[in-house]
């Protein structure tokens, strides 16, 4: 304890980790510090929901400060950590280059959460975005709508179709959810927006090395998945391991061996994810184990070996092989608080118990695929409990009305409203003169920028006809075609 009256807790992170053990924390006779790099709590299970126009990005990303503005005893950091001094018991952290700040802290718990993971292969996420925060999300938005958008703008049939074409790496249920959100975009919502293609004809392929999509909600409902996808013209291939990805499609390879190619303008990345960093700085200062996602191996009571004041929850630790969802950082957060609280009143700790509330995920319009204690539905009947699971998780009860809103009016109707994108690549388009856009801002066209005769290996007949400067190729064209 130190000369501090007052407990001080750390909470990195204000994900479905960090933000629970927060509030647990709010309005007890401790001081908490909560510490993020963004201002925003995420609810990521509805982020393909921005990336394909239902939801807008502030209906699913509160702000931690206005969430917490109640509690007096809860400060919130924006500030991105950089270290651990385990023994002196301080968090390290960096707001401005050069400049850090530390934080003292009696107890610490770390739900830093975990990225998108390319099992070694960095050099896709140029060309294969993943998809972990608003960002990501919004990127998305701009790649898939702004693909359809060179579609109508080419005059040759292989190029609108090569614009047309998506695949979806990983069939878990961010690549399902996506897969079928963005047929449903396709061939409901765009039908009648563009004069010189057929938006319903839009091909999203959907890879996986697994025999089904879904495989962890069992045979069965992987089985009502993979037909719900096929009506939906979801193209499924199954059994084929990603082994390389460029700017014209992606590779593959079967389990016997046979090679294959799939030829596509838009490649999103939905396979595997790697813990934050910060789990392996844990890891090294204290000894512990960590996994092929670098997920640290933390004790029964999610504490660190020699360090019973650490806590490591949510995606970055392992334990009991527990499944990376947010139900789990969630419980492991509280979990966390919970112990806090029961050492401060002189009592043990106890092992951290996981109850399994199921898992859920919406293939399209009325139709889900959920797994509760036993119970396995499909349909509508599935989707009704994805619908009511997701309404509970949700952070508050503005959120929870816009939620339903949008739901009703995309599902019943055929509106996609939040389908605003710019030029700019992730970054956004910045109201800056040019020399000062160009320090700022990301290339907008990184493909075309990395490879000047993409078009011409297309097979594009007017490429030296009207050959485009670099400054009307951002201006002619909404997006590029990664």
């Amino acid at each position: 304890m130190s000369a501090n009256p007052r407990h001080r807790v750390v909470v990195v992170g204000g994900g479905f980790g960090g933000l629970p053990a927060a509030r647990l924390l709010a309005g007890t006779d401790v001081d908490v510090t909560l510490i993020d790099r963004r201002n925003h709590h995420l609810f990521q299970p509805l982020l393909y929901q921005v990336a394909t126009g239902i939801m807008s990005p502030g209906e699913i990303s509160p702000v931690l400060r206005h969430m917490l503005r109640r509690h007096q005893n809860v400060e919130v950091v924006l500030s991105r950590v950089t270290g651990f001094d385990l023994e002196a018991r301080v968090v390290h952290t960096a707001s401005i280059p050069g400049e850090g700040c530390d934080y003292p802290y009696d107890s610490l718990i770390v739900a830093a959460g975990a990225g998108q993971s390319y099992f070694g292969h960095d050099e896709y996420a140029l060309i294969a975005p993943g998809m972990k925060t608003i960002d990501d999300a919004m990127e998305l938005r701009r790649r898939v709508l702004g693909a359809l958008e060179l579609a109508e703008t080419r005059t040759d049939t292989e190029q609108q179709r090569f614009f047309m074409t998506f695949a979806i790496v990983g069939a878990g249920p961010t690549g399902v959810e996506l897969a079928g959100q963005i047929r449903e975009l396709a061939y409901r919502s765009l039908t009648k927006d563009f004069r010189h293609i057929d938006s319903a004809q839009v091909r999203v392929i959907l890879l996986d090395g697994g025999k089904e999509p879904l495989a962890n909600f069992g045979d069965r409902l992987s089985e009502r998945a993979a037909k719900e996808l096929g009506k939906m013209g979801v193209e499924l291939r199954m059994g084929l391991r990603v082994v390389g990805v460029d700017a014209l499609g992606v590779d593959t390879e079967s389990a016997d061996g046979e090679k294959g190619r799939v030829e596509c303008g838009t490649t999103i990345w939905a396979a595997g994810v790697q813990a934050s960093p910060l789990a392996g700085l844990l890891a090294e200062a204290t000894g512990a184990e960590t996994d092929r996602a670098g997920r640290i191996a933390v004790l029964p009571d999610l504490t660190l070996p020699g360090h019973p004041e650490v806590f490591a929850v949510g995606d970055m630790a392992t334990l009991n092989n527990l499944p990376g969802v947010c139900e789990v950082a969630m419980q492991g957060g509280l979990h966390a608080a919970n112990t806090i609280k029961r050492r401060l009143k002189g009592r043990d700790s106890v092992p951290f118990k996981y109850r399994d509330l199921g898992s859920a995920a919406a293939i399209g319009r009325f139709k889900a695929i959920v797994s509760v204690r036993g119970l396995r539905l499909s349909g509508f009947p599935g989707w009704v409990v994805w619908l009511f699971v997701h309404l509970a998780f949700l952070n508050g009860f503005g959120h929870r009305l816009a939620a339903l809103w949008r739901w009703g009016t995309s599902m019943i109707g055929t509106a996609r409203p939040e389908r605003v994108f710019s030029v700019g690549h992730t970054g956004g388009d910045l109201s800056l003169p040019d020399d000062v856009k160009e320090k700022v801002m990301p290339k907008p066209f990184p493909i075309f920028d990395s490879d000047e005769r993409l078009l011409d290996r297309l097979g594009r007949q007017d490429a030296t006809e009207h050959p485009p400067t670099s400054g009307e190729t951002t201006d002619e064209h909404p997006s590029g075609p990664a």
